[in-house]
């Protein structure tokens, strides 16, 4: 008996399933079907694809071989494989892999069975299609036919309770800051948002997927399943998934990609807002309106910025420009708008500092004029409208945190303002004043730990950094984005040999719990300097976290 068998279909020609991966799959649903808990549903998920990658090859296979006698003699542990995969609810609640579970076995059927063994196996799909229809137990006709319940409804009735179990884990709420190294109630939820990985497209699901999109998260952790959201994103972008409208607006914050095509349905390309000023300025009304309600976004952010570069670009390559710039911008302060929409590149590398600490001074003063006024509305309205074009004009903030990688204690702290007020542009409910006060304290512990010369730094500057970057309960908008990007901005643009800065960063990180948003970091950081000569140190940066990302 061969233990390979080849695919001979359009789409799968040169697949093969072995007789060793079929028992891996075995081995791996029967742990599946005698454990019923959260990290069951949650590994589940987490192998869904691959596992309907694996059901598409043997479906292919099933229905080119001439008959079931000879599939079973080639692979004689299919039957038991599937089987146990439709006792599996969480895989047949998912309808890919149930409609694939259903033509592997209808393939196995016999119209005309030549032998015993065929019409054996007539018996055993019938009976396995039945429990794929009712994902029960055996009992389940004999229920249904008591309680008088078709089985369409039947199976509603499990999914329904199903979901309930889940509703339970996503009831639990994060109250306090949680300690980095200990479960929270925000793990649970992440489960959760896995285990509901198969229901997305299910329209009783929608609820429970709605108010896990909605949750408030006070803790650091990541919230959800990055799965979760991309699934949803998908359902809802096809139109397989309703959800109400704060849903909605959920996940757009969660998921900038759902923002990005909401957002350009308004529009073909920049372009379109270029060449009519009145289009751009209703797109960047709805831009104005969503950071009001997520201010904290740092997609949302990156967004902005990304449409306001392209925009300016495309006004720049205009060759007669029939309306003036400022009018794409009449509500930002005309003392920052140009000095702002100016480019990096446009100028020299040595005028970049003193342009960024006179855009840190006039912001500042801005800044201190409406506090003088004691918040009167234009006035408020004038710093939010500094901070909105800083948003889209972000890449000056880029450039000021690589410059504090190189500066000296006493000419950083321009530079630490404009950072500061990047992240939190007032005091009434920012404690801007005292974030700054943080951040200079991390600046100055990230300078000493990469400044370091002939002896390793003190271990308490580890400490102290891997605690400045959590969560503070005495600040209600902590700054651990902020000081995150201190950290790789040292470890990308400090002289030190890669080795050190390597260490420092990973060590920082890994006590900290933040591995994986410094690697977004560094991602975004490789994206804005892809043709800079730093790259291949960025790449090396980025690989040595990736063990733990």
């Amino acid at each position: 008996m061969s233990d390979t068998v080849s695919l001979q279909t359009p789409d799968l020609s040169e697949a093969a399933v072995t007789v060793q991966e079929l028992q891996r799959w075995l081995d791996t649903v029967k742990t599946w079907d005698q454990t019923d808990n959260m990290e069951t549903h949650k590994d589940i998920c987490r192998h869904l694809r691959t596992l309907r990658d694996f059901l598409h090859k043997l479906q292919a296979y099933i229905n080119c071989v001439k008959n079931t006698t000879e599939v079973m003699r080639k692979l004689p542990l299919l039957g038991q494989f599937l089987g146990r995969a439709c006792w599996v609810p969480h895989i047949t609640a998912d309808a890919t892999s149930r409609a694939l579970l259903f033509h592997c076995l209808w393939g196995m059927y016999s119209e005309e069975p030549e032998n015993a063994l065929e019409a054996k196996a007539n018996q055993w799909v019938r009976k396995i299609l039945c429990q794929l229809t009712t994902d029960e137990e055996d009992t389940a006709q004999t229920l249904m036919k008591h309680l008088g319940v078709p089985p369409a409804e039947y199976h509603l009735r499990v999914l329904r309770k199903t979901l309930a179990r889940l509703e339970e884990h996503a009831e639990k709420t994060c109250t306090i800051t949680c300690d980095l190294n200990r479960s929270c109630p925000c793990d649970d939820v992440q489960a959760t948002s896995e285990a509901c990985i198969p229901l997305v497209t299910c329209p009783e699901a929608a609820s429970l997927i709605g108010a896990l999109l909605q949750r408030p998260f006070t803790s650091v952790k990541a919230p959800l399943s990055e799965d979760f959201i991309h699934a949803v994103d998908c359902a809802y972008s096809c139109k397989l998934l309703l959800l109400e409208e704060p849903a909605v607006i959920s996940l757009w914050w969660h998921s900038v990609s759902s923002l990005e095509e909401a957002t350009l349905t308004l529009m073909e390309q920049p372009k379109a807002c270029a060449q009519h000023c009145s289009m751009f300025l209703v797109v960047n009304d709805i831009f104005r309106c969503a950071l009001k309600q997520m201010e904290g976004n740092y997609s949302l952010k990156h967004l902005i910025k990304t449409f306001t570069s392209c925009l300016y670009r495309e006004l720049s390559m205009q060759e007669q420009r029939s309306v003036p710039l400022k009018a794409y911008f009449p509500q930002a302060p005309a003392c920052v708008l140009l000095p702002l929409l100016t480019q990096p590149s446009e100028m020299p590398e040595e005028a970049w500092r003193n342009h960024l600490n006179w855009l840190s001074g006039s912001l500042r003063r801005l800044v201190e004029e409406e506090e003088d006024r004691d918040g009167a509305n234009g006035a408020v309205s004038l710093v939010f409208e500094a901070w909105f074009l800083l948003i889209g004009c972000s890449h000056w903030v880029d450039v000021a945190l690589q410059l504090l990688a190189s500066s000296k204690p006493t000419d950083c702290d321009p530079l630490l303002w404009l950072l500061t007020f990047y992240h939190h542009p007032t005091n009434r409910g920012h404690h801007r004043d005292q974030l700054l006060v943080v951040v200079r304290e991390a600046w100055l512990h990230v300078h000493c730990l990469f400044t370091a010369v002939g002896a390793p730094p003190p271990g308490d500057r580890y400490h102290i950094l891997a605690a400045l970057l959590s969560p503070q309960p005495q600040l209600p908008s902590p700054a651990p984005l902020s000081i995150l990007q201190l950290l790789v901005s040292f470890a990308v643009f400090s002289p030190l040999p890669l080795s050190g800065s390597t260490e420092i960063l990973l060590t920082v990180v890994e006590r900290s719990g933040l591995t994986d948003e410094a690697a977004c970091v560094l991602s975004s950081l490789e994206i804005r300097l892809s043709a800079h000569g730093l790259l291949p140190r960025i790449t090396a940066l980025r690989q040595a976290l990736a063990p733990n990302t």
